[in-house]
């Protein structure tokens, strides 16, 4: 499974851009999607690339997730907070010099520092 974060805001979104992130329930900073790990997933974020992160999900976040109340039928989406200590680099530049982009096994990280009440601490 993988995981996609949108980090950046509306402004400046191209059409194409905004179609894709709303086919995938990102509508808001913040927002979370569990995604399976396919071809056209793939495509679809090399298209939204400049306002998400994303990566795969370990089973410890997955279950963290579960406890989370999820909207969306085809998409799982979340709410999350923004992350406990703050982004560490800028948000509008791909990794490793800002936060944008693929991170793999890192998205893990960040997505526990994101649940709301400490709920991947537990």
């Amino acid at each position: 499974m993988i995981g996609v974060i949108r980090i950046r805001g509306e402004v400046g979104l191209r059409p194409d851009v905004k179609k894709t992130l709303e086919l995938l329930g990102l509508d808001r900073n913040h927002t979370l999607a569990v995604l399976d790990d396919n071809p056209s997933v793939r495509g679809m974020l090399r298209v939204i690339k400049d306002r998400v992160t994303w990566g795969e999900l370990s089973e410890a976040v997955l279950k963290a997730l579960e406890r989370l109340p999820a909207k969306g039928d085809k998409v799982k989406r979340y709410r999350l907070h923004p992350p406990r200590g703050g982004f560490k680099r800028t948000i509008k530049r791909p990794l490793p010099d800002g936060e944008l982009g693929y991170r793999g096994e890192a998205i893990n990280e960040l997505i526990e520092r994101m649940l709301p009440g400490g709920a991947g601490n537990g």
